[in-house]
């Protein structure tokens, strides 16, 4: 089942808002930058022609007097020539132009009265000689609008002042404000289009690990991170590793199974191996209680069954206890330990118990090994208990000690083999398992089952490995390899 994370919440939604906001702020700073800079480009613009205008009217000297003459021929010129008389009856419609006396009051320029808008520039000023020597124009409010002005003293110490409107400078930007919003729109509405769809691709991969750890938690323990066709580095090596740890833990799971498996059976069998003995010990019991054993000789052969019986219970408790101490991986108690000694005494209390068995034993010389002496003389002795529980009485027996030089470390090879009856194929492949008896050729009776599991218990913990080679009519031969000691 797929979940659809929406909202603000979300991972998607949280890098859509990030990338939304960091472009907003870029534009806002981009724009405010860009108009700042056309603000300053444009009223330095609009301050240099009224300064030019102020410089050129101080440096050419005249009086009042003189420039209303020279406006009077002018006016007398272009009442001969109308064309040039148009021309000049356009004056900028964004400039106002006032002359004031040396006392500050407005007063006719160029033979024209004040206007309304000239009186209002003239009352704007509070002191025009300060004003005049400013080098810098001056922001002013002429009826609400917004004028740059600068003034001049002529030479008869009169005061003109000039103002030019900047209303257009901040039309300009005004407009050139509403394009940039219009285009930063534009651009945040693509942008949080493409993030979506660009973390929705992206973040497939998280999806798909979502999935799949749902469909772990109901239960289908094989599902697994698929790959994506454009893999991004991290969310990469988040699946390679998070398929790493789910195999983990399938295959965790599916070894407590296992051992669940094998404890279960493991109790049962031994179960069923210890109510034996115990059914018998009970049923010599109830007989001596019902006093049914009345000859001296009936009493004493049922102590003697009770007691095999108990020492048959008390072997069997003790290989459990090995086993399970050898499950727990204990902590060898390891020394340096000849297991040619090893095998020599197990050799001959096979000789003292089955004295016509021909037994061949070939373990010249010390041989020695890095382990647990008592864990060591198990296996050996379980071995030769195997084959001699299990094959008939006369049934020739090898016993083969050899180190082996290899590519690797150095070994000791203990080969322990026989010429009894062998045993099928599906029988030695369960030969290691625990409780497991085939059928056996000897005269003695079968053990409990546990033997060769100590066997391979014991070895595993030194680090060593046992094979087995058989068949029906073949005999029995088991291979230990055990690491040698390094000198």
């Amino acid at each position: 089942m797929r979940r659809d994370h929406r909202g603000t919440h979300s991972l998607r939604g949280r890098l859509t808002l990030v990338n939304v906001a960091l472009l907003a702020l870029g534009i806002v700073a981009a724009t405010a930058v860009s108009l700042m800079g056309m603000r300053h480009y444009l009223l330095d613009n609009v301050d240099s022609e009224l300064l030019a205008s102020r410089n050129a009217l101080q440096g050419a000297g005249l009086t009042q007097k003189q420039i209303d003459s020279l406006s009077a021929i002018g006016a007398l010129r272009d009442k001969y020539d109308p064309e040039r008389a148009a021309a000049r009856a356009l004056p900028r419609a964004d400039t106002v132009l006032v002359a004031l006396d040396p006392k500050g009051q407005p007063i006719a320029f160029a033979g024209v009265a004040p206007t309304r808008r000239q009186l209002e520039l003239a009352s704007a000023v509070d002191d025009p000689a300060v004003f005049a020597g400013s080098a810098e124009a001056h922001d002013l409010k002429l009826d609400g609008d917004a004028y740059r002005a600068v003034g001049a003293r002529i030479a008869d110490g009169t005061f003109v002042l000039t103002a030019t409107s900047t209303e257009s400078v901040h039309g300009a930007i005004k407009k050139a404000l509403r394009l940039d919003l219009a285009l930063g729109t534009v651009l945040l509405t693509f942008l949080a289009v493409a993030t979506m769809l660009g973390t929705r691709h992206r973040l497939r991969p998280l999806e798909d690990m979502v999935e799949t750890a749902s469909a772990i938690a109901e239960g289908d323990l094989t599902r697994r991170v698929p790959g994506s066709r454009d893999p991004v580095t991290e969310t990469e090596q988040l699946r390679v590793a998070l398929n790493s740890m789910l195999h983990q833990v399938e295959s965790a799971f599916e070894t407590r199974e296992h051992s669940a498996a094998q404890l279960r059976q493991f109790v049962a069998d031994a179960s069923h191996e210890l109510r034996t003995p115990l059914s018998a010990i009970r049923g010599y019991l109830q007989l001596y209680d019902k006093e049914m054993l009345r000859e001296p000789a009936e009493r004493t052969r049922a102590l003697a069954r009770m007691i095999a019986e108990a020492d048959r219970m008390g072997r069997l408790v003790e290989e459990l206890l090995t086993l399970a101490r050898l499950d727990q991986q204990p902590r060898l108690r390891l020394c340096s330990v000849d297991l040619s000694a090893l095998v020599r005494d197990a050799a001959d209390d096979l000789r003292a118990q089955q004295p016509q068995r021909p037994l061949d034993v070939r373990a010249d010389g010390a041989m020695v090994v890095h382990g647990d002496e008592s864990g060591l003389r198990q296996v050996v002795g379980n071995l030769l208990a195997n084959i001699r529980a299990h094959t008939p009485a006369d049934a020739p027996v090898r016993v083969e000690l050899a180190r082996e030089e290899g590519a690797g470390d150095r070994a000791v090879r203990l080969v322990v083999a026989d010429e009894g009856p062998g045993m099928a194929r599906e029988d030695a492949d369960r030969i290691f398992d625990r409780f497991f008896r085939a059928a056996g050729g000897g005269s003695q009776p079968a053990g409990s089952g546990l033997g060769m599991a100590i066997v391979r218990a014991v070895v595993a913990s030194h680090g060593g490995a046992v094979t087995v080679e058989t068949g029906p009519g073949k005999g029995l031969s088991v291979t230990v390899a055990l690491p040698a000691a390094h000198t």
